[in-house]
């Protein structure tokens, strides 16, 4: 049995006693019952999954997985793939978006290169390479099922390791130039989507290449015909390195009881491909954001998901995921530190 199978095959079920523990707490907080909307859902979801009637999620881990892609070459993307490795390096010195978003949120950064082209030097920067950018998925397979299996392999032990490190909530990120046109490959092979109407802009191409990059994830699904009953043949196909290391992650946290907060259209792709894995991912599951990706919809209704934020936002990174976080920091606050009416004094409702 390979490592991902007997680490998915261990994922544990909700903690329904802790949720409805929280539950039944939550109603006797001073305020009116569901005065709270969302938040009382979500801090009852996270004491199911983590087993604790007061969920702690501080300090949170954030996992940004690099990894470059072949289908770069069909001139999909309005950025040049070099800007992957410059990337990983300005999360390296703490100049891009997510390390200010992490600091803010007190947040565990790591950034793995798990399939950039070149070789990025910092200290900082966790070396997973499983290959330098995957296959022109137009011209050939993304990379063989063994390297599929490694990039899950490799989120697995990302998650492990930052999770010993302390973090107590999941939320995963990318970097990689090219990867909306194969998520959008990805997402299309496992619900029969067509790519006119879910592949979106990413970087911010011009309108011809943005009809050329549909043709592109069409051409590719033809190609290599991936077997979307098979979710690693599909990952193998036309996925990414990076999303394969960002599903292994999720499961990874889930078979800790360790929340995981998905990110945009990609992470959100990625979280697709590990519940295809695994169903059982999908209770370890929130969603940051509504990405401005197209696509991104497409995801969340597979996945019966509702995003905490919609924001307008189209960076990946973690970004909208790590903006998200206050939100259910303070769902769990709510649970913790909020009195009830005994212990306030407080006169009920009368029934």
């Amino acid at each position: 049995m390979s490592e991902y199978s007997a680490v998915a095959r261990g994922i544990p079920a909700l903690d329904t006693e802790a949720a409805e523990k929280a539950r039944r707490h939550i109603d006797q907080l001073t305020k009116p019952p569901g005065s709270l909307g969302r938040l009382e859902e979500l801090a009852i979801r996270l004491a199911g999954m983590t087993g604790e009637p007061f969920p702690q999620i501080s300090p949170p881990g954030i996992l940004v997985f690099a990894g470059d892609h072949g289908v770069v070459e069909e001139g999909v993307s309005a950025f040049p793939q070099e800007v992957t490795a410059q990337m990983v390096m300005n999360f390296a010195s703490g100049g891009a978006a997510i390390n200010v978003f992490a600091r803010h949120i007190g947040g565990l950064l790591r950034v793995v290169d798990v399939g950039v082209i070149s070789d990025p030097e910092a200290p900082d920067i966790w070396r997973k390479k499983v290959r330098p950018g995957t296959g022109n998925m137009l011209r050939e397979d993304a990379m063989t099922r063994a390297e599929a299996e490694r990039c899950l392999a490799v989120g697995i032990e990302s998650a492990e390791t930052i999770i010993g490190e302390g973090a107590r909530l999941l939320i995963i990120g990318e970097m990689g130039i090219g990867n909306t046109t194969s998520s959008s490959a990805i997402l299309a092979a496992f619900t029969g989507a067509d790519p006119e109407e879910i592949v979106g802009r990413g970087t911010g191409v011009a309108e011809d290449a943005f009809a050329h990059k549909k043709k592109v994830v069409k051409q590719a699904l033809e190609a290599r015909r991936p077997n979307a009953a098979d979710a690693i043949d599909v990952l193998a196909k036309v996925g990414g390195l990076e999303i394969g290391a960002m599903a292994g992650a999720v499961i990874g946290a889930a078979s800790r009881r360790i929340p995981v907060l998905a990110d945009g259209f990609i992470s959100s792709v990625a979280a697709l491909l590990a519940v295809r894995i695994e169903p059982q991912v999908r209770d370890y599951l929130l969603f940051g954001h509504q990405s401005q990706e197209p696509g991104h919809a497409r995801v969340l209704a597979e996945l019966a998901a509702e995003p905490i934020l919609d924001l307008q936002l189209r960076l990946g990174e973690g970004s909208g995921a790590a903006v998200a976080f206050p939100i259910l920091e303070a769902a769990v606050r709510m649970v913790r530190e909020m009195a009830t009416f005994s212990s306030a004094g407080i006169s009920e409702k009368r029934e």
